[in-house]
């Protein structure tokens, strides 16, 4: 079983980190992750788990 969340992830430039640092907009982590489509992706795992039933399966970006 799989559970889409209804709220997006948070951006890189929308994460509050401790002491006002902001993350790297140059990091290539943050362009990485700017650039995969996390819809398509999340779609295709979510159709590994067609069962309702049992405990549901970890986000996939987790």
């Amino acid at each position: 079983m799989y559970k889409f969340k209804k709220e997006k992830q948070i951006s890189f430039t929308d994460f509050n980190q401790p002491l006002g640092l902001q993350m790297n907009p140059d990091n290539r982590w943050v362009k990485k992750a700017e650039m995969i489509p996390w819809e398509t992706i999340e779609a295709e795992y979510a159709r590994l788990f067609p069962s309702h039933t049992g405990m549901p399966a970890k986000p996939l970006r987790m």
